[in-house]
C-alpha cells in the first residue's frame, strides 16, 4: 500500500482531531525565515490543511500539495474559499511546482512517508535561493505515563504500528543527511492537547495505523483506549502531554 493510501477513509476524522501547531512555533518559523506576505510558501502533504489554514491566517499564499483524494477534497472544501489557497494534486517527490518558485517549504507529519533524497532534489529545484525548508511534528511527551501506556495498547491493536509519528521517534530519522551541510535547527514547543474522550479517541483513530471500523482490532482497541482515557481524566476531561518539534534548514 502506498503511504499517501494509508489515510484513506480516515480524511474527516482527522481533520476534525488532528491538532493544530502552537502560536510560538509560527512566530518563530516567521522570524527565522524572514518570510512575509508576499512571499510564497508550499506545504507538502499537506494532507487536510491543519497547518496550511494557519499560514494562510497569517496572511500567506499557501500552496497545497496532496495526493490523496480524500483529504486534499477536505482542504479544498474549507480552504479554497480564500483565494490565497492553491490545491495540486502531486507528490513530495514531484510536486510539479516551477523551478525556482518558493520562498518556504513546510511539511507537517509528514516527512516520514517520503523518499528523503528524492524529495531533497525536489526542494532544492522548487525552492528559490537560500530557502528554507521546515519539518514540523506534533509528538507526544514519550516521558508522560499515559502516553507511554497509550503506545502499550496501541502495539496490542494495531498491526502496523511501528511507534508514533511514524516510528520516528524510535527509529530516529537521519536529518543531517537531508539539510545542507547537515545544518539545521532544531527547536520544540510545549503543545499540551486538552481532550474529552471524544477528542483522545480522535487523536488516535486517524493515524495510519490504526484499525478501521471493519478491522476486528476496533472495538477491542477503542474499548482500551476508553479505559486509558478514565484511568487520566478527571471530570470527563484530559490533558494529553504534547510537544511540536520543528527542525528548520537549507537544503
Amino acid at each position: 500500500m502506498k503511504s499517501a493510501d494509508k489515510f484513506t477513509d480516515k480524511a474527516e476524522v482527522y481533520a476534525k482531531y488532528r491538532p493544530s501547531y502552537p502560536h510560538e512555533w509560527i512566530e518563530y518559523l516567521v522570524s527565522e525565515t524572514g518570510i512575509n506576505k508576499n512571499d510564497i510558501i508550499a506545504d507538502i502533504g499537506s494532507g487536510t490543511g491543519i497547518l496550511s489554514r494557519v499560514l494562510l491566517e497569517r496572511g500567506f499564499t499557501v500552496i497545497g500539495v496532496e495526493p490523496n483524494d480524500d483529504m486534499r477534497t477536505i482542504a479544498d472544501q474549507t480552504l479554497k474559499p480564500d483565494p490565497r489557497f492553491i490545491s495540486v494534486k502531486a507528490t513530495a517527490e514531484n510536486t510539479t511546482l516551477k523551478d525556482n518558485s518558493l520562498d518556504l517549504i513546510t511539511v507537517a507529519q509528514a516527512f516520514h512517508w517520503f523518499d528523503m533524497e528524492q524529495f531533497r532534489m525536489e526542494c532544492k529545484r522548487i525552492l528559490k535561493q537560500d530557502a528554507k525548508v521546515a519539518l514540523v511534528w506534533n509528538s507526544r511527551d514519550r516521558s508522560a505515563d499515559i502516553n507511554k501506556q497509550s503506545a502499550e495498547v496501541c502495539q496490542k491493536y494495531c498491526l502496523n504500528f511501528k511507534g508514533f509519528s511514524g516510528g520516528m521517534e524510535e527509529t530516529p530519522i537521519a536529518f543531517e543527511q537531508f539539510y545542507k551541510d547537515g545544518k539545521y535547527d532544531f527547536k520544540y514547543f510545549r503543545n499540551d492537547l486538552p481532550f474529552d474522550l471524544d477528542g483522545f479517541l480522535g487523536r488516535y483513530l486517524p493515524a495510519s495505523y490504526a484499525p478501521k471500523k471493519t478491522d476486528k482490532e476496533y472495538k477491542p482497541f477503542i474499548t482500551a483506549l476508553t479505559e486509558l482515557f478514565e484511568k487520566y481524566s478527571s471530570n470527563g476531561k484530559i490533558v494529553m502531554p504534547n510537544i511540536t518539534r520543528s527542525y528548520l534548514g537549507k537544503v
